[in-house]
């Protein structure tokens, strides 16, 4: 009796299970399909019995073959004490690809516990027959015979350049500077993949690189490529801007495979005569892809922000009326496709009398084909400091519109600030004010002197004498050098660009010596940006020119009035040119930061030795 219990209670528990499943009715066929050849079609519904079900009698360029034929099976198992079943019950069909194209497999309809539930639509692609296994087909009619038709493979134990091999494949082969394109590297066979050795991608010298996360679970599709079908497979698939123009060569990439390859030798076994395979190793390569990079249109807006893409903007103020000293943000947001990471922050330009702090930045961002997508969000926080009536401007955001080929300008809206006295200010000041004049007080009075004092006889006249004339002489001429000295220091010191001129050195030393700390360190991010904090600061002082308005354009243009020769002038854009691709690429080697820090040293060193020389 008690078993009979736990037999009833086991029974009632696994039909709680089994109608606790998700009821669900799919379609599943082959991606792609050769033209001539059948394959099978099934329509699966899983966790309920179906009624009344309909599916297509006629599908365009298919020819139904046979079917259906109804099958039905169960599936229990249990793990860690927790069972699980699955009913399914399989509808399937033969077809045959009648007719080249890409076609759609309509969508059935089935009935289950009173509700009606329709299979996903497919899409499959008839391919052309295998060019190879025709012309093998008809040698093997002419001979006479059939040994080996229709396998389109070739025997001898060898895998020839157009059995198996990988392509690069690149979405562009002409872009502009910061313009992403896709590089796919995919790999086709017709034989079986026993084993993979050694894999050496090339390196993208020259652009930023962003790669694309493929599915663990992904599979070899049969793709027709150059007369001959394969099963193909991406391999590696990656995201590029160009940092810089010019013809920029994608190298060669290798890839070790072990394949399993008909031997040509037969053996009898119980099934009848059967080919032996035999494993083949060998190494495939990439053919190397050159892209044309064209620079930037000239006609840059003073706002560009080194985007390339599509994009808008929005934005939000906290407040518009507030008290001096309450702190105010405006949210910017930048969305749209394109290079978001490389974005150079949009100024902002506040009254001179408000605070304000360094941008606070979120970036948002997935990989697309066609770019980075998503958004950049720009906190701005400032504070006013004194009440009064202002007016910030809007903020510009430029672009290069790679579908217009044109630069196009965004504008936020401009705010006005109604900015109402502190109420805690006036008191302090106050206090402040009168404790300041209780000290002046205080100081004010001196105590008598009471030590012993020095006399000089009667007879002793000071007046006239050498003592007396150089007690006035050296302070008055003490008084004229420092007059003059002094002068001349607030004569330069109003000279902005001649004081900055002088401090390039020292600034640029001082960035140097942090960017070697920084190199020691290994840390290549930290480095590399103080390599460009130091040739920018260094370019914008010894230059004279603000290093908003400095960019590589007018870079060799302000050098040659200067007496600065070419070459020099390409090492300064070289060197700006790799450190800021070199921030986001690949890990570079150790050797290779050395080389750009001694070769911002000798630049630098070598452009004040050449100016000095001009003044002479």
């Amino acid at each position: 009796m008690r078993k009979q219990l736990f037999l009833l209670l086991a029974i009632f528990v696994n039909i709680g299970i089994i109608q606790s499943q998700e009821v669900s009715f799919q379609a599943n066929a082959p991606t792609a399909v050769i033209k001539g050849e059948q394959f099978r079609l099934t329509f699966i519904l899983r966790n309920a019995e179906g009624s009344n079900a309909k599916f297509p009698t006629e599908i365009k360029g298919f020819d139904i073959l046979f079917g259906p034929t109804v099958s039905r099976g169960s599936n229990f198992s249990s793990i860690n004490g927790k069972t699980t079943s699955e009913t399914t019950e399989s509808y399937s069909y033969v077809l045959m690809g009648t007719t080249e194209g890409t076609y759609t497999i309509p969508a059935a309809s089935i009935t289950a516990n009173g509700k009606t539930y329709n299979t996903n639509q497919l899409t499959i692609k008839v391919l052309p027959p295998d060019q190879t296994r025709q012309n093998q087909n008809q040698g093997n009619s002419q001979a006479g015979g059939t040994s080996g038709a229709g396998t389109g493979t070739r025997g001898g134990g060898t895998v020839n350049a157009d059995d198996a091999f990988i392509r690069a494949i690149v979405s562009k082969t002409k872009v502009n500077e910061q313009e992403a394109f896709v590089v796919t590297f995919k790999f086709y066979t017709i034989y079986d993949v026993k084993n993979i050795g050694k894999i050496e991608f090339p390196e993208f010298e020259g652009f930023m690189v962003e790669e694309f996360e493929l599915p663990s679970n992904r599979k070899l599709n049969l793709e027709h490529y150059n007369g001959r079908n394969y099963f193909a497979i991406d391999i590696k698939k990656s995201l590029l801007f160009p940092q810089r123009s010019g013809k920029i060569t994608i190298p060669t990439g290798k890839m070790e495979m072990i394949f399993s390859v008909p031997s040509g030798r037969r053996v009898m076994t119980f099934f009848g005569p059967e080919e032996v395979p035999v494993d083949v190793k060998k190494t495939l390569t990439t053919s190397p892809v050159t892209i044309d990079v064209s620079p930037l249109p000239v006609g840059k807006p003073v706002s560009f922000s080194n985007a390339v893409g599509s994009f808008n903007i929005t934005d939000k103020i906290s407040a518009t009326n507030v008290k001096a000293n309450d702190a105010i943000t405006i949210a910017l947001d930048i969305t749209g496709t394109g290079n978001m990471k490389l974005l150079r922050t949009p100024e902002i330009k506040l009254p001179t009398d408000f605070e304000s702090y360094d941008p606070k930045i979120t970036n948002n961002f997935k990989i697309v084909d066609n770019g980075l997508t998503g958004k950049k969000s720009i906190e701005y926080l400032f504070i006013p400091r004194h009440q009064g009536e202002y007016t910030i401007p809007p903020i510009q955001f430029s672009y290069f519109d790679t579908k217009s080929k044109t630069y196009k300008t965004l504008s936020t809206k401009a705010y006005k600030l109604s900015v109402a006295k502190d109420p805690n200010a006036g008191s302090n000041t106050a206090i402040t004010y009168t404790q300041q004049n209780e000290v002046q007080a205080i100081q004010d009075i001196r105590f008598l002197k009471t030590d012993m004092r020095n006399y000089q006889e009667l007879n002793f006249y000071f007046f006239g004498t050498t003592a007396y004339i150089l007690w006035y002489a050296i302070p008055f001429l003490i008084f004229i050098i420092v007059f003059i000295v002094r002068r001349k220091q607030i004569q330069q010191n109003a000279n902005i660009a001649l004081m900055k001129t002088r401090k390039a050195n020292k600034m640029a030393a001082k960035r140097l010596k942090t960017a070697g700390i920084y190199l020691k360190e290994h840390n290549k991010e930290k480095f590399y940006e103080e390599i460009l904090r130091a040739t920018w600061g260094y370019l914008s002082d010894k230059l004279s020119i603000p290093a908003a308005n400095l960019n590589r354009d007018n870079i060799e243009q302000e050098l040659s009035k200067y007496g600065i020769s070419e070459s020099l002038a390409a090492t300064f854009i070289s060197i700006l040119d790799t450190g800021e691709f070199a921030r986001y690429a690949p890990a570079e080697s150790e050797n290779a930061m050395d080389k750009l820090y001694e070769q911002t040293v000798n630049a630098i060193s070598e452009m004040d030795n050449a100016i000095k020389k001009k003044k002479k």
